[in-house]
């Protein structure tokens, strides 16, 4: 009995990419068993599985696939924390996928050396997600959702912070501090080396910033945005690059 559907998923991917299929994404449905020690049989759940490799994907591209699943079954609230513990994904490129209280799984680059004994030696992405969890996720009731009267202005930002820091700590900062009226926030760039102090990093989003009654002037869009900085700059050490 299988504890994790992560092999059979590597091995197709393996498989996939000895046939010289330069591009390949694949989901998989696997029942898996975790030892229960207060019962006298393992727990079977259901897992659903991602895997990617080539065309492109990287790990934003990947998690925007991931993001777009779940809000497609129903869970739009989500929160990545960084999953340093993953043995078999890259340190520092995998992460927690959160809503709420509840983990509905991973995501990220598996290991270079994890791939390589699946016969890949490029980058190569995988998902791995807790049916029971994402059910339990899922909004009671589908509410519906008129088409917004006012258009949307959207303006970029890119800062420099102290490398430790996460996009999600970003994230949450720029949408306390926007007042209400960011939308949407997609990171589009993370950069580190010259000319970005040692240490430090580049991160760059994507504002959607929209108000329900009235269409944004620029100048009140600017005004938001220069409150996001200065929010972040003073939560988080966050400068303007």
């Amino acid at each position: 009995m299988r504890t994790t559907a992560l092999p059979s998923l590597l091995e197709v991917l393996g498989r996939n990419f000895s046939y010289r299929n330069k591009q390949v994404r694949l989901y998989e449905l696997a029942t898996v068993y975790a030892p229960d020690d207060n019962a006298p049989l393992a727990q079977e759940s259901l897992k659903i599985s991602l895997g990617a490799y080539g065309g492109g994907t990287d790990f934003f591209t990947f998690k925007g696939a991931a993001e777009a699943l779940l809000a497609g079954l129903g869970v739009k609230e989500l929160t990545f924390t960084a999953a340093s513990s993953e043995s078999a994904y890259h340190p520092g490129r995998c992460a927690r996928i959160i809503s709420g209280d509840r983990i509905l799984g991973v995501l990220g680059q598996v290991h270079p050396l994890t791939a390589e004994n699946f016969g890949m030696d490029c980058p190569v992405y995988a998902a791995e997600l807790d049916f029971a969890a994402i059910l339990k996720a899922r909004a009671a009731e589908a509410l519906y959702q008129p088409l917004p009267r006012f258009p949307a202005v959207s303006r970029d930002i890119a800062v420099v912070c102290d490398a430790a820091t996460t996009v999600a700590a970003l994230e949450a900062c720029i949408r306390r501090s926007a007042g209400g009226l960011v939308k949407g926030v997609e990171l589009f760039d993370v950069y580190t080396g010259a000319p970005i102090p040692e240490g430090k990093k580049s991160v760059a989003f994507s504002l959607s910033l929209r108000a329900d009654d009235r269409t944004l002037t620029d100048r009140e869009a600017d005004e938001d945005v220069r409150g996001i900085l200065s929010g972040l700059e003073a939560e988080l050490g966050a400068v303007l690059r």
